[in-house]
């Protein structure tokens, strides 16, 4: 068969023969236009001109540094122009495709929301945002069509609850992923919450960590089904039992995906609690200082590490920036079911945590605070977000298990979701994303229904969900390199003709990525999916190609096969 490795060109060292602005080596001296702006004024600074100047004025008062810049580090980008069709994206400039709306970006950091919190954000849904709220595979709420002149006041409702935009985008510390189920669940090895609050206590919006080379993701989890994708953030903390010094955490280095994706590395240390907010740091100013400036493609920490390897980086985070060896440690095990937390669990204090899909991350107003209210009526505590577009809901008494999972399915949640409506997520794509090429959350939400029906029969049969991710572009926000079935949305030819001269009709589309998958997505490790080549689907055709890719996987796999071991097995026809 005729299958390609999807992943780019390998990492390439760096020059070394000219700058490549890493700080320790060579000096601050700007190398772009990004590092420019970001040395003449951090960007955590706008906050003070959104409040005084820009709220007040109006979006014509907002400079360009500031706009497409600065307004990231609070979470702030602005959104698509309507009908701007996708072939033009690559053809038009910021500020032609742009609104004068933003999307707006709450980091949860794992927290428990309360109903408190759930009402808040949905309030500043229903009053600002045109009833939109999305999570985010990052754990994130984000809105759309907010307006420049609210913003304070989004602000002073999302504080009033413990929550904020502080990094939320730009080249920072971004939302943290944790556990769904910290400090809850009965096979919890170690609860991650107070490193999480410890870091974000002690450096959240410190300048001395708010101008990185890019972005920085953080995971950190305690529970044995590797729930925070730790293959794919920059760090990651993942719970394990070291034999002689108890539970504590592995130390992961380096991932990311976008169009040139990488799994992160073991470093091979263990680290406990205590020390764990302080390797941490370690780890965001090895970034800062040794990461490469000079061009943004090459810019993320899994290009210095793939240029150092992970026992030069363990050297120097030992010793330039802790001042202490960490001992070594043991890899975690594999993981021990899905990482969604979707259905009834029970917990370690006799009640129960309750997983719940909605429709592509979609939430709202309505279903926020409709979720808020149910929380009370059954006498549950919180809710938490997870890093698959899905919302759990913690400490549910086992006498109101039945109303509470009943209450969900009248808000659009569900606990007992279809195969494919549990495991298909989707970025935002062209509604409302200045890069997305074809829409992702309408069509996902057309082809779950369009599955639902077509594979009622073989529902029974599969023993695991197959993921299906859709991308609205090559950046690959939904992950679609570690899905089953990853779309890449982009303009594709289709007709007699392999081009627009010989007969073809170009439209909206999906390259497609087949086998991919994460630990905490049932496989026992991280891997890459791969494309087949020449294989594209129009989006009117995508339900049509997953039945058809699905019932060969249920016709021909072997006893306890996944999708993705059928994939890397069957032959070129199999797949098409």
């Amino acid at each position: 068969m005729t299958v390609t490795d999807t992943a780019p060109r390998a990492l390439r060292t760096p020059r070394a023969d000219r700058s490549n602005g890493q700080w320790k080596v060579d000096g601050r001296a700007a190398l772009n236009g990004t590092e420019e702006f970001k040395a003449e004024d951090n960007g955590i600074n706008v906050r003070e001109r959104i409040e005084t100047i820009y709220a007040r004025d109006g979006f014509d008062s907002i400079p360009d540094s500031d706009l497409h810049g600065r307004f990231r580090w609070w979470g702030l980008y602005t959104q698509r122009k309507p009908g701007i069709d996708g072939g033009r994206t690559a053809q038009l400039e910021p500020h032609e495709l742009e609104d004068r709306y933003f999307m707006m970006r709450i980091r949860s950091d794992g927290a428990a929301l309360t109903p408190e919190a759930l009402r808040v954000l949905g309030s500043i849904s229903t009053d600002f945002a045109r009833g939109t709220a999305d999570i985010t595979d990052r754990q994130n709420i984000q809105y759309h069509w907010i307006e420049i002149e609210n913003v304070p006041e989004i602000w002073r409702r999302l504080e009033s609850v413990g929550l904020e935009t502080t990094t939320a985008c730009g080249d920072t510390t971004r939302g943290f992923l944790g556990s769904p189920v910290a400090g809850v669940a009965a096979d919890e090895i170690i609860d991650p919450t107070p490193v999480i609050c410890e870091i974000k206590r002690r450096w959240l919006g410190n300048p001395e960590l708010t101008n990185l080379p890019r972005k920085f993701k953080t995971a950190v989890t305690g529970h044995p089904s590797l729930d925070v994708v730790h293959e794919i953030n920059d760090i990651a903390l993942v719970g394990v039992v070291h034999p002689a010094l108890g539970p504590g955490y592995d130390l992961w280095v380096g991932g990311s995906l976008s169009t040139t994706p990488r799994l992160s590395e073991r470093i091979g240390v263990f680290v406990t609690q205590e020390q764990a907010p302080d390797v941490w740091h370690g780890v965001v100013r090895i970034f800062r200082d040794y990461g490469y400036r000079r061009l943004r493609n090459k810019a993320r920490l899994k290009f210095l590490l793939a240029d150092w390897g992970t026992e030069r980086f363990r050297e120097v985070l030992e010793s330039e920036y802790l001042g202490y060896r960490l001992p070594d440690g043991p890899p975690p095990a594999p993981a021990v079911g899905p990482g969604d937390h979707v259905g009834v669990h029970p917990q370690k204090d006799g009640r129960y945590y309750v997983g719940a899909a909605p429709l592509v991350g979609r939430v709202g107003g309505a279903t926020l605070a409709g979720l808020a209210d149910l929380i009370e009526q059954v006498g549950a505590d919180a809710a938490r977000l997870t890093a698959f577009q899905k919302v759990v809901v913690l400490g549910v008494p086992e006498e109101g298990l039945e109303a509470f999972v009943d209450g969900l399915e009248s808000l659009g949640l569900t606990a007992r979701p279809s195969l494919f409506r549990r495991s298909t997520m989707a970025c935002t794509g062209i509604e409302f994303c200045k890069l997305a090429i074809v829409d992702t959350k309408d069509s996902a939400v057309s082809v779950i229904a369009d599955l639902e029906r077509r594979l009622a029969d073989l529902e029974p049969l599969l023993d695991r969900p197959i993921e299906l991710n859709l991308n609205g572009c090559p950046n690959s926000c939904a992950r679609i390199q570690t899905a089953d079935i990853g779309l890449k949305g982009q303009i594709i030819t289709v007709g007699s003709g392999s081009g627009t001269g010989s007969g073809g009709v170009q439209v909206p589309g999906f390259q497609v990525h087949l086998g991919g998958g994460l630990a905490g997505t049932g496989r026992d490790a991280g891997e890459l999916g791969r494309t087949v080549r020449g294989l594209k689907v129009p989006a009117t055709e995508v339900a049509d190609y997953v039945e058809r890719v699905v019932r060969r996987y249920a016709a021909e796999r072997t006893p306890g096969q996944s999708f993705a071991q059928w994939v890397a097995r069957a032959d070129e026809e199999a797949l098409q």
